[in-house]
């Protein structure tokens, strides 16, 4: 019988991979069905992917505004779902176009079935990036 990580290690595993820019390899987390939801999304950006394809699309620009230098804070919840985890945390860095600070909190719901992320709930705060869209990697013009 196959071993799989537990949620809380999937996840801690993930935030190493974003830190170290590896966006394919955070991706090949992901299930193929894998649902990323951001209630708090702002005006044009997306409140729902559907798919792997669809995460790796959104996050393959990530490395290029925002360079994440650190998870000073990370609190993994456990659940009555063995298979979700809630996490708080902070994750602090620099936007790559203007160099400055890069401060955020989250709150994630995450649930990771035999090994893969098969929905993760991002409660992020799209009021404390700046206005001048240094940070929206989502643009699909460049």
């Amino acid at each position: 019988m196959p071993t799989h990580p537990r949620p809380a290690d999937l996840f801690r595993h993930g935030l190493r991979l974003l830190l170290e820019k590896n966006i394919p390899a955070w991706v090949g987390l992901w299930d193929d069905d894998g649902v990323f939801e951001f209630p708090f999304a702002p005006e044009g950006w997306p409140e729902r992917l559907e798919g792997k394809a669809a995460v790796a699309d959104y996050m393959r620009h990530y490395p290029d505004h925002i360079d994440l230098h650190a998870f000073p804070r990370v609190h993994i919840h456990e659940t009555g779902e063995p298979d979700t985890v809630v996490v708080e945390m902070r994750g602090v860095g620099r936007l790559v176009s203007s160099g400055a600070p890069f401060d955020m909190t989250y709150i994630a719901v995450v649930t990771a079935v035999d090994g893969r992320i098969t929905h993760y709930r991002d409660y992020w705060n799209p009021l404390a990036l700046p206005r001048d869209g240094g940070a929206d990697f989502t643009r699909r013009t460049r």
